[in-house]
């Protein structure tokens, strides 16, 4: 196949996936993110070059088109300018992870990055297999304070038809997003928030009196009951407490869920971990973003459209592969407690790394444009039993 096929084949899927791109809009993000695949950056110089090089065209032709889609529709020429809408393209987004997906439970991890003083990106993720693809996105300016209230609300609402009903969706979240009306806006989605909160606040267990506070519920390793945190009527919440202290770790695990007890591992809080690991592929571990010269917000969102499109492929494509490794090819960590069963097998590459040769061996050998499917791990279980609220 040519690189004209590929490209072809390629705009065709992205066009599929996300059907409410015009062509001409399909057919920019298909380049930017088969290019960003070849050139192993983002930046439209980069891109550029090398796909003018395969297509045989001119650079600064290119570079124009690459430029100008992430333009507003005010900064564009002719009578039919029209801009890339970035927040209609989550749920479709969603909704293509899920085409290439096996199973019915889902891990959506929630998590803020920023890049210099220039912006901060709120970002909904799927977490898989040590890695992340974002589905939705808010770049907002750099060393702004604001409170992130309705970006939140308003990303997971976008996404929220994307999930088909009879879906197991666990939504994960560090300390510093929790908030009740975060808490409250996934249930109401049908999902289950899995939130972590400091070990300040209070929690009356079920069938008791008096408020203590949450860090004395740490003391025994592990905890799981039903309850309510906080005080106050500004700050009351019906829902089960799990807690996790690991041997080693300094501080516990301390976890608010809606879920019972019963159906629910405080285990599972460790995928959250792996939606930094997405950042890094956005910036110097994988697409390079950090050498962006862009300074608007609305054209780094954009930018981020080619960015999660690029991911995704890799990654469910490394992913299929990842999961079809034998056991003879992990590396084995004596050193994990026997009492965690691990989510992800240890890994010498990253399935994003492994999508990103696989792909390049199917360019240089000639083969059809491979694509793949996400086949995720169980979710990490803890073989013992936390203490419960009777104990």
């Amino acid at each position: 196949m040519s690189c004209h096929e590929r490209v072809y084949a390629w705009r065709a899927e992205v066009a599929a996936r996300l059907p409410h791109l015009s062509g001409p809009q399909a057919t920019v993000l298909a380049l930017w993110s088969f290019g960003m695949v070849l050139a192993g950056a983002c930046g439209r110089t980069a891109v550029g070059t090398v796909l003018a090089a395969g297509l045989g065209c001119g650079e600064g032709a290119l570079r124009q088109r690459l430029r100008e889609w992430c333009y507003g529709a005010a900064h564009k020429r002719g009578a039919k300018r029209r801009e890339v809408a970035v927040e209609g393209c989550f749920a479709p987004l969603l909704g293509w992870v899920l085409a290439w997906w096996e199973g019915t439970q889902l891990a959506l991890a929630l998590d803020a990055t920023t890049l210099g003083d220039r912006f901060a990106v709120l970002a909904v993720s799927v977490v898989y297999r040590g890695c992340a693809v974002p589905v939705a996105w808010a770049v907002l300016p750099g060393n702004t304070p604001r409170a992130w209230r309705r970006e939140w609300l308003r990303l997971l609402r976008l996404l929220g038809p994307a999930v088909p009903a009879g879906w197991t969706v666990l939504v994960l979240a560090d300390r510093g997003l929790y908030a009740r009306w975060l808490y409250r806006r996934i249930v109401r989605l049908g999902w289950h928030p899995f939130l972590r909160v400091n070990a300040g606040g209070t929690f009356r267990p079920t069938g008791h009196a008096r408020y203590a506070p949450l860090w004395a519920f740490a003391a025994g390793g592990t905890w799981a009951g039903t309850g309510t945190a906080f005080q106050g009527p500004g700050r009351r919440l019906a829902c089960t407490l799990l807690v996790r202290w690991a041997d080693g770790c300094a501080q516990p695990w301390l976890l608010l869920t809606d879920l019972p007890p019963a159906a629910a591992d405080p285990c599972w809080y460790g995928m959250r971990a792996w939606i930094e690991r997405g950042f890094k592929l956005t910036k110097r571990a994988g697409w390079q973003w950090q050498a962006t010269r862009v300074t608007d917000p609305d054209r780094a969102a954009r930018l981020w459209l080619a960015v999660a499109v690029a991911t995704l492929w890799l990654v469910a494509l490394g992913g299929e592969a990842d999961a079809a490794l034998p056991p003879s090819t992990i590396v084995v960590l004596p050193t994990v407690p026997r009492r965690v069963r691990r989510a992800a097998r240890p890994r010498l590459v990253s399935v994003f790394r492994r999508g990103h040769a696989l792909l390049l061996a199917a360019l240089l050998n000639g083969h059809p444009l491979p694509t793949g499917r996400f086949r995720p791990e169980p979710w990490p279980l803890a073989t013992e039993s936390p203490a419960t609220q009777a104990a």
